[in-house]
């Protein structure tokens, strides 16, 4: 079924008895070309590339519990392609332009809204390195503006400018970054891949991955024993342990990232706003709720929930940056468990056994990169070779010391 303006008239002329299901609900088969591990929205990306650009429909997409229900449905929404690294630049470029006609290629609303990112800077030292990062994304083909003091007071007239210990010299106003609904890019990927023959299978818990003579069979599950001649590892904070099912130990740390939304306001922020002098980013939902967060909590967990201190801090940056944000009514907070590498940037490679892939490593940038992550990783595994864009996303820059640290705060993964 496709979706449009006509058929929401019909339906709601005839009682809205014509809508079918989103996708089906299969029975797992006993052999698949290729089975991904993860049901999030890079899992979820990668088989609809799979079966759209390489033609590849005897997929499976196993996900222990519903679609979705990972961190891409429990992030900041943040869409954006400001990056500075060689590598990473081109990365989050491409995956900005596949965002831009991504509602039309899904024929599915994922609300993308390019309402401009704002990253403010409060030093001259700050200005500079926004300056260069500025440079670099014209450079590559994307946007940005430099704004002075009084260009930021324009755009965003209610922060404090006046912080005597974070004064607000400028920003870096980069137009087409914003958000979009992250459920619903989860659900216009599943959509997608299932109308072209992928079986997504949910309540589906992989419990071990075959490997004989070093090379990969299947997995084993809860619904029993799939067979593959292929398998993707794309499970965000999990993939340490989905990974270890192999014998393998991948360069990765499982922190938590706490968010917050508070109760429904009228429209007040109009962008997405980065505090540069406090780890803090904030931006309104179409709903009227702030949506923010801040750092990591700093200790490795798998533990969907965060600390109080981290939440205090992330309140402390909020008022410092907004004072206004002080008379809002926090609704909830949630954690996402952040799959941090020792540079910041993520893994897509192939691994050490064969016929096994991993996608993995995202730190904070995992949902504005669903995308391109799928685009990639279905590349890759289609071909056997990585996609120019991702490129120097290998698994051995650890070793050799190649890093693509994007913050240059090094190769320890909680600072990233």
């Amino acid at each position: 079924m496709r979706y449009s303006a006509l058929r929401l008239l019909k339906e709601g002329l005839t009682g809205q008895k014509g809508w079918t299901p989103h996708w089906r609900d299969p029975a797992p088969k006993d052999d698949y070309d290729i089975v991904l591990i993860g049901g999030g929205g890079h899992g979820l990306s990668t088989a609809y590339y799979l079966a759209k650009n390489h033609g590849l429909t005897n997929v499976a997409v196993l996900e222990k519990g519903y679609l979705g229900g990972g961190n891409v449905g429990r992030n900041t929404t943040i869409v954006r392609a400001n990056y500075f690294l060689d590598g990473n630049s081109q990365f989050y470029s491409h995956s900005l332009k596949l965002w831009e006609g991504l509602e039309q290629e899904l024929n599915y609303n994922v609300m993308h809204s390019q309402r401009g990112l704002i990253n403010l800077f409060h030093s001259d030292g700050q200005r500079d390195a926004f300056a260069r990062r500025g440079n670099a994304m014209v450079n590559q083909g994307d946007d940005a503006i430099l704004l002075d003091r009084e260009g930021v007071r324009k755009h965003l007239p209610y922060l404090d400018f006046d912080n005597t210990r974070f004064p607000i010299y400028g920003g870096l106003l980069h137009p087409r970054g914003g958000t979009a609904r992250h459920d619903a890019v989860a659900w216009g990927y599943a959509r997608g891949a299932d109308r072209r023959g992928v079986d997504l299978i949910q309540n589906c818990e992989v419990t071990g991955i075959d490997v004989e003579a070093g090379r990969v069979t299947g997995v084993q599950t809860t619904r029993g024993a799939i067979r593959a001649r292929k398998v993707g590892i794309v499970t965000a904070g999990r993939s340490g342990q989905v990974a270890a099912m192999a014998g393998m130990r991948l360069p990765i740390e499982s922190h938590i990232l706490q968010a917050f939304v508070t109760e429904g306001l009228k429209p007040v922020i109009d962008h997405v706003v980065s505090f540069g002098m406090g780890h803090f980013y904030i931006s309104q939902s179409d709903k009227g709720g702030l949506v923010f967060g801040g750092d990591l909590d700093f200790y490795a967990s798998y533990a969907q929930r965060g600390n109080l201190p981290m939440a205090e801090h992330v309140m402390e940056a909020g008022m410092t940056l907004m004072p206004m944000i002080g008379k809002a009514r926090v609704l909830r907070s949630w954690g996402g468990i952040m799959d941090m590498t020792p540079d910041g940037s993520p893994i897509i490679d192939k691994t050490h056994i064969d016929g096994l892939y991993v996608d993995c490593g995202w730190c904070y940038g995992g949902f504005k990169a669903v995308p391109a992550s799928g685009w990639c990783f279905a590349h890759l595994i289609a071909r056997d070779a990585p996609h120019e864009v991702a490129a120097k996303y290998r698994l051995d820059r650890f070793r050799t010391g190649h890093l693509l640290d994007e913050e240059g705060t090094g190769s320890q993964h909680n600072l990233h």
